[in-house]
């Protein structure tokens, strides 16, 4: 079950709200919301449930250990271990199982074969909200909970729970005791979700579609025309900013309605000015997952300028492998740790000089980047590379290509808009005009009101005629 689905937005979600508020205690709604997101994970997967409860219940019970012994003792960091060995072994198993086969056996020359397994969705955001958890247990930035219940709420709020963003549990555990959802919260929530989900349904979705058609994977890359492929490296771009994006605010949305205050997960990143800039604004509860649990500890930037950079690329390799069991994600991330590298050494001097060359500078990087997220093997990288400024020698374009631009031109156009503050910014240009506050307020109002129901109408209207609506999410 997806969000961008109707099932989930006639049936599943009304129902879920419903009965959560004619639950009146916060325990009675805790239990509402357990069952409604168990049911939520198991939609897909039944199986993957019990996965999920072992995971929960290892770590409850080793965070219990942990605030037991004496505060980072030997017994405290046994139970880390244990942590990491039960939380890492099993994504491991799940998630890498195969692409380690795969690997041993192309090194000794024998095929190994692959693990006839499902990936469990989500897995990879579950493993990394509880990593945090026990991990800031053992540093005694929270009390382990008590109840085993609580904890696997948490984990589990189908909100967050198999397309992200990591909800670490210092940030919410208070709300997950003790929380009412105002009417502005619900307002408030009902707004983001909708915008989350028009994102999603019709531009999100519009957009991989112009790039599926454009960017043909295989023997016929080699053939494509260039335009095609630069139109079709754009809308990917777009689609998965979209995409993506989407998926926090319709997370934000429906935490803000029941009273859950999840932190904000993507801040416009394609306004950035640098790469150093465009991560702190791209994945933001990711990125600072790395820096927090990953970075830091190996002691970040405080041990040398050639520690710092062996440091940045253990995080970058981690962070590209954390996308997928393919070392075109490994790429990707060590190719962002490269100019990472190199904006610490110099390029920010150069950057700072001019607005226009540094943004200019970090579309290309990040353009270019997505080209190796998007295939899983060197053949079609550099097809598409060598395709891009005709050297594979194809034509500059053709007819379907045309095609494809002209009746999409404006979709594009506005995607690349909805990818800028530029929207919010009108928004609060209005609403601060100098207009008579009567009138400004009239128009709010009305606008908080009719603008979630038309783009709940259109997201509708997009999912019903269409049975395009990809889970981009499903490979993490």
């Amino acid at each position: 079950m997806v969000f961008s689905s109707l099932f989930f937005l006639y049936l599943f979600l009304p129902l879920n709200l419903i009965v959560y508020f004619f639950a009146k205690t916060t325990k009675a709604r805790n239990i509402v919301m357990l069952i409604f997101s168990l049911i939520f994970y198991a939609w897909g997967e039944p199986v993957y449930v019990l996965l999920l409860l072992f995971m929960t219940a290892s770590d409850w019970l080793i965070s219990l250990y942990i605030e037991k012994q004496t505060p980072h003792g030997i017994k405290a960091k046994l139970g880390l271990v244990m942590m990491a060995i039960v939380n890492l072994g099993l994504l491991g198993f799940f998630k890498y199982g195969s692409f380690v086969l795969e690997n041993v056996g192309l090194i000794v020359g024998q095929e190994l074969g692959t693990l006839d397994i499902v990936l469990p969705i989500g897995i990879s955001f579950y493993t990394f909200q509880l990593i945090s958890y026990v991990v800031d247990v053992y540093r005694g930035d929270v009390p382990a909970q008590k109840s085993f219940s609580t904890l696997l709420l948490y984990v589990s709020l189908f909100h967050q729970c198999i397309a992200g963003p990591i909800v670490r549990y210092k940030d919410i555990c208070a709300e997950l005791l003790e929380r009412r959802s105002t009417g502005q919260d619900i307002a408030d929530g009902i707004w983001r979700f909708s915008f989350g989900l028009a994102k999603k349904a019709i531009l999100a979705n519009a957009m991989g579609s112009i790039a599926d058609k454009l960017l043909v994977g295989g023997e016929a890359l080699g053939s494509s025309s260039a335009l095609a492929l630069w139109i079709g490296v754009l809308a990917y771009s777009l689609q998965i900013y979209l995409d993506f994006s989407a998926y926090s605010d319709m997370a934000i949305g429906m935490g803000r309605m029941i009273g859950i205050h999840y932190r904000e997960n993507f801040d416009y990143p394609y306004v950035s000015r640098s790469v150093t800039e465009f991560w702190r604004r791209w994945h933001i509860s990711l990125g600072s997952f790395f820096r927090d649990y990953v970075y830091i500890p190996l002691g970040g930037n405080r041990k040398g300028r050639a520690r710092t950079y062996l440091n940045l690329f253990i995080v970058w390799f981690l962070t590209g492998l954390w996308h997928g069991a393919s070392w075109n994600f490994v790429l990707w991330g060590l190719y962002f740790f490269v100019f990472l590298v190199l904006e610490k050494m110099f390029l920010h001097r150069i950057l700072s000089k001019d607005r226009i060359v540094s943004h200019i500078y970090l579309v290309i990087i990040v353009y270019f980047g997505w080209i190796l997220f998007k295939f899983d093997n060197m053949t079609d990288i550099l097809n598409v590379l060598r395709g891009m400024f005709g050297a594979n020698g194809n034509a500059f374009t053709d007819f379907e290509t045309n095609t494809i631009l002209t009746s999409n031109m404006f979709i594009l156009a506005f995607c690349a808009i909805v990818s800028t503050p530029i929207v919010r910014k009108l928004g609060s240009l209005i609403r601060y005009t100098h207009m008579d506050k009567s009138v400004v307020s009239v128009i709010y109002t009305v606008g908080r009101i009719a603008i979630p129901l038309i783009l709940l109408l259109l997201s509708t209207a997009a999912l019903v005629g269409d049975s395009y609506n990809p889970f981009l999410y499903f490979q993490f």
